[in-house]
């Protein structure tokens, strides 16, 4: 049985984000603020952003590190792909390790998709600011408090775990330099031996004995599409992602696979779906549906559905239930 389904609202255009600001004094940082883009949870569990605040909200913080994340494609809308890209460029904004798999022949190609950060009027002028106070000249005692005053404010803002995207600009250029990022194709793929070797291989690099936590991000495109020739080894697919999730669970990354339901057998969908440690749909909404109106506010606005039908309970035998059911990802 899955549990209690939750449908949020899509949005084209990522919303502004207010960062906390913070006194002039010298403040203790605490353990979840010391590394940027993971964020600590109950129970000894660390959480990695989806790149969707509300998202986050609703999961209870964020994809678990060492979690299995299926999404349901829906064949009239290819929404699964703004997950795919709001959690992919979030991973490279936070300096982490990016696997990215697709039956594109290309698949290098997709990483130009990726929106960019959506910067506030407020951030503008509080990098006026700062440019203009350098040429402050003030005592150094309490140089480095001012030091730590704006490192801190942006350790504590939102931007430095879950940022807001444009989809409308791509993400700069300077992102994707120096950073650990390997693109593979599954286009005319035999088997997935191959592609379970580097996934091996990449989550061998973020080992959870590792004191020096990084958070490695896995983004796999259309698992079953028919452009891969192991598309009707349903089998071997299912070996591939139990193996895969026995990996995951033991490293510091988390791992998302797209599928088309549509595209499956009933059977094979099912068990797909029971191997997944968190699992979403994503569906269309239609054009002109009074009765889905009357229930939702700003219908006008939507253009998918995204429902939780499971979320991962790792370290702790409760599950996180938020009390908003609906939420609207902006």
């Amino acid at each position: 049985m899955f549990d209690e389904m939750r449908i949020v609202k899509i949005y084209i255009h990522m919303a502004a984000i207010r960062p906390r600001s913070s006194s002039f004094s010298r403040s203790t940082s605490v353990a979840s603020n010391a590394v940027p883009g993971l964020k600590h949870g109950p129970n000894g569990t660390m959480f990695l952003s989806s790149g969707i605040q509300d998202l986050d909200k609703i999961l209870g913080g964020g994809f678990t590190l060492g979690s299995l994340v299926m999404v349901m494609e829906d064949p009239e809308a290819p929404h699964h792909m703004l997950l795919l890209r709001n959690f992919m460029s979030q991973g490279l904004v936070h300096h982490q390790p990016l696997i990215y798999a697709s039956p594109a022949k290309d698949p290098r190609g997709f990483l130009g998709t990726l929106p960019s950060v959506m910067v506030s009027k407020d951030d503008k002028s509080r990098a006026h600011e700062s440019e203009q106070e350098k040429g402050l000249r003030i005592a150094w005692q309490y140089k480095k408090y001012f030091g730590e005053q704006n490192s801190d404010s942006q350790r504590d803002g939102k931007s430095e775990y879950c940022c807001d995207f444009d989809l409308r600009k791509p993400l700069e250029r300077h992102f994707f330099t120096g950073k650990h990022i390997d693109c593979i194709t599954l286009k005319d793929s035999a088997d997935l031996t191959t592609f379970h070797d580097r996934c091996s291989s990449f989550l061998s690099q973020t080992p959870r004995t590792d004191g020096n936590v990084i958070g490695g991000r896995i983004a796999i495109q259309s698992l079953c599409s028919p452009q891969c020739e192991f598309s009707d080894k349903e089998w071997d697919m299912l070996s591939f992602v139990r193996s895969l999730k026995s990996l995951v669970r033991l490293s510091n990354s988390v791992a998302i696979i797209t599928f088309p339901p549509s595209l499956v057998s009933p059977a094979f969908s099912k068990r797909l779906q029971h191997l997944a440690d968190t699992l979403v749909s994503v569906k269309a909404i239609p054009d002109e549906d009074k009765e889905l109106a009357k229930l939702l506010t700003g219908y006008q606005d939507m253009v998918g559905l995204l429902s939780m039908h499971k979320v991962a309970r790792i370290n702790t035998q409760v599950l996180n239930v938020s009390s908003d059911l609906t939420s609207s990802l902006k």
